[in-house]
């Protein structure tokens, strides 16, 4: 069977990316779909504790996506921006609880600790 280090590493930075980068640009676009139907008003309570309105945080949250994506597709500080991403996944339940969502989440964790620790570090190829 063939195999290949770099070609797997690109597939699994590339598919995460590609997660980032959709949920990241549609919140841009459709902002009251996300405070409506995935951000819990106890999120959006803590934000207006620091003077942060809901479209601030929606907009905040889609600019972590966004350059979450852009770095696992340019390759660049993914063991920082993977780190990162994995905790703000690892929070979600926290808030949301424990539900379909937290599954598909944990399999995005997994890829996101698969590059965080992907041997060799990150690779510029």
């Amino acid at each position: 069977m063939w195999q290949s280090v770099k070609l797997s590493h690109t597939i699994l930075r590339i598919s995460l990316a590609i997660v980032f980068l959709w949920f990241g640009i549609d919140k841009f676009f459709h902002p009251d779909y996300w405070l409506n139907a995935w951000i819990p008003a106890s999120v959006v309570q803590v934000a207006g504790l620091f003077h942060i309105t809901a479209y601030s945080l929606v907009y905040a949250l889609a600019v972590f996506e966004v350059v979450v994506g852009v770095s696992f597709v340019t390759n660049m500080y993914i063991a920082v921006f993977g780190s990162l991403a994995f905790l703000f996944l690892a929070v979600i339940p926290l808030f949301q609880g424990l539900n379909e969502v937290l599954v598909r989440d944990i399999g995005l964790m997994g890829g996101l600790l698969a590059l965080v620790f992907w041997p060799g570090g990150q690779r510029k190829y």
